[in-house]
């Protein structure tokens, strides 16, 4: 009986079909040299388990003090080299009311790109003077909102150019602008399906046409050259035109702007698809990207007494490391070609960005031999991967995962696709948590929808 007892209280070990599996110890594959197993346990001193444990798997969790770090670096980089700087927060790139109240408590402006990006602001309480708003499809009731409001409107093409002439003629009130610019700044593909083109000259067209519109107050000039940009000279190049607008503006009209934006686009450490080297040794630090501005518009034309405030609207950068998603993993099988493959409790609904970044995913405890492996998501997708290729360890049903780096785009970008979007939780800068936003339920969707009685 004894003997029976001691059977009953061993865990029954899953049977496993066999493989055959490469060991290259301390060589090194496509992957790199063998590195040390990166363990996340905690965030900000909480474990991952509690966090699990009390608010859900999958879980967005977001760190406070890692924002206002970031911030604060980005902030010292540019202020140390150039004598006037202002921050927009970009609400596309995370628009929760708790993440941008940060931002805006750190002295950001807001940066945003539809009239219900642009409520959501003045729900935040910023004032309207204080709120760039930028993007292709303002409507008329956009546009009024807008010039009520007093905010920059960075005007995109030239029907919203006529457009705004006519809508501020109507309100008899002044609108304060700028014009979005497109030029070469030598990274391709150039984004020249926003605003006007320098090169062609459509920049210095709308100028003029902006300085005999008797409506319009042309204030600054605005450029955003792409995303996840790298080269920090490109930024220096675009200064640089920015620059020579600038000047032309003053010579022709003895007019001096009040600002040059050079908009967002700051590369974070996530590591694109595709590349040889991990994001984290490649990408430039906020030094890089101040230096290359601040020497471009310092050493141009423009007299010093003179200088335009420099506006930046930079997004991914600031907050993609402050984001993590913790997740579970649901079950473990071989593929027909022998590569292990995991599925976890978090699919591509919940992260965009997987689409264009090997994004970083680790055990949260340190686990025994690592082979090639395929993370997939729960969705019945076969699109559903969250890592194609990825030198993971063996883990059992029900381990749980951190994913880092997702604080940038990948809440803002969520679908409401085969699950209900979890959980957000903020940690503060005292280590106590917070749902910033609850997960979703059925009643979440019947509330807003509508089913028409049928005979």
């Amino acid at each position: 009986m004894e003997k029976f007892k001691i059977l009953e209280a061993m865990e029954k070990i899953k049977y496993e079909k066999p493989s055959i599996s490469k060991i290259n110890a301390g060589m090194p594959s496509k992957f790199g040299l063998p590195v040390k197993q990166k363990v996340i346990s905690e965030i900000d001193g909480i474990k991952v388990s509690k966090l699990i444990e009390e608010y859900g798997s999958p879980l967005f969790v977001i760190s406070e003090k890692t924002i206002r770090e970031v911030f604060a670096d980005a902030k010292r980089a540019f202020e140390n080299r150039y004598p006037k700087v202002q921050f927009a927060w970009s609400y596309k790139t995370n628009y929760l009311d708790a993440v941008c109240s940060i931002y805006h408590d750190e002295g950001s402006w807001a940066e945003v790109v539809s009239g219900f990006e642009f409520e959501k602001a003045l729900s935040n309480g910023v004032s309207g003077s204080q709120i760039l708003f930028n993007g292709p499809d303002k409507s008329e009731a956009d546009l009024i909102m807008a010039i009520e409001n007093n905010a920059c409107i960075h005007i995109d093409h030239f029907d919203e150019l006529y457009l705004l002439i006519e809508t501020s003629r109507k309100l008899q009130k002044k609108a304060r602008v700028a014009i979005r610019v497109n030029l070469d700044a030598g990274v391709y593909p150039i984004w020249d399906r926003f605003g006007f083109n320098y090169e062609n000259g459509d920049a210095w067209n709308a100028i003029n046409r902006i300085m005999l519109a008797e409506n319009l107050d042309l204030i600054g000039l605005h450029t955003h050259i792409g995303t996840y940009i790298i080269a920090q000279t490109a930024y220096a190049v675009a200064a640089s035109k920015l620059a020579n607008l600038y000047m032309a503006i003053h010579r022709k009209f003895d007019y001096w702007l009040k600002y040059i934006d050079l908009g967002g686009g700051f590369a974070s450490k996530n590591t694109l698809k595709g590349a040889y080297m991990p994001g984290n040794e490649t990408c430039p630090s906020f030094d890089d990207y101040a230096e290359a501005i601040s020497n471009a518009l310092i050493s141009s034309e423009i007299p010093h007494e003179n200088l335009p405030v420099l506006f930046l609207e930079t997004g991914r950068a600031l907050i993609d490391d402050a984001g993590y998603l913790l997740t579970t993993v649901i079950a473990n099988k071989r593929l027909n070609s022998g590569r292990r493959s995991m599925v976890i409790d978090a699919g591509v609904n919940l992260l965009f960005t997987s689409f264009w970044y090997n994004l970083g995913v680790y055990p949260t405890h340190e686990l025994g031999h690592a082979e090639e492996s395929t993370i997939y998501g729960p969705l019945c997708m076969n699109i559903d991967v969250v890592r194609d290729a990825i030198v993971f360890p063996q883990v059992k049903t029900g381990e749980q995962l951190v994913i880092e780096r997702v604080g940038a785009y990948n809440i803002t970008q969520s679908m409401q696709f085969i699950t209900y979007r979890p959980n957000v939780v903020l940690i503060d800068m005292e280590g106590k948590t917070h749902i910033i936003r609850k997960k979703e339920s059925l009643e979440t969707f019947k509330q807003a929808e509508e089913n028409p009685k049928r005979k």
